[in-house]
């Protein structure tokens, strides 16, 4: 049970996460589906909290003396990958405008606010997907913690930031999971047998 607790702990850290908990709860000789569930359960327990008052203790240390630089360089960070998804979650929902214009469909509603909620639609789905890879990616700095800070940048919903945070670290420990049993070491022996 103490080794289950570690696992739990761990998964709740920054930067190590599920990432580092799965692993070692395997390395433990633990079981691993109670493994990856306390993994996932102990990285979305910080979500909320996250989500809610991380951006705005960052906006508030920002002019502080020992800690204004570290907040002032991750309000930046995050200000970069919003406008990164913004761009791609704008061009994506252009596209789906411009298909419908074509199509005449939309040709006279284009100025009325009717036109723009196909793209704020389309928008909100990029941004989702792009979450949920970008917190899917099992590396250090891509994960929940991350994820759930430039949710709030992108200003999602409460809901749609936990939904995609967690379909990514669903897929993030899957691969964790899959890595720390050996699978990726057999295929790679298996089909690069040099």
């Amino acid at each position: 049970m103490l080794k289950y607790l570690w696992v739990f702990f761990i998964s709740m850290v920054p930067i190590v996460e599920l990432r580092g908990a799965i692993p070692i709860g395997i390395g433990m000789g633990l079981d691993k589906i109670p493994t990856f569930i306390i993994a996932i359960i102990g990285n979305m327990i910080p979500v909320p909290f996250i989500f809610f008052f991380a951006r705005k203790l960052l906006e508030w240390g920002q002019d502080k003396k020992i800690i204004g630089k570290f907040c002032s360089w991750c309000l930046r960070k995050g200000h970069k990958g919003q406008a990164k998804l913004e761009a791609k979650s704008d061009n994506s929902a252009e596209t789906v405008a411009n298909d419908e214009d074509t199509e005449g469909q939309v040709v006279a509603a284009v100025e009325s606010n009717e036109a723009e909620a196909p793209r704020k639609s389309k928008g909100r789905k990029a941004a989702f997907i792009a979450l949920m890879l970008f917190v899917g990616i099992p590396l250090p700095g891509t994960g929940a913690w991350t994820g759930t800070l430039a949710a709030t940048f992108l200003d999602m919903k409460f809901k749609d930031a936990v939904i995609a945070v967690v379909c990514g670290v669903l897929i993030a420990g899957v691969i964790m999971l899959l890595a720390s049993m050996g699978l990726f070491g057999a295929l790679d022996s298996l089909f690069f047998k040099g």
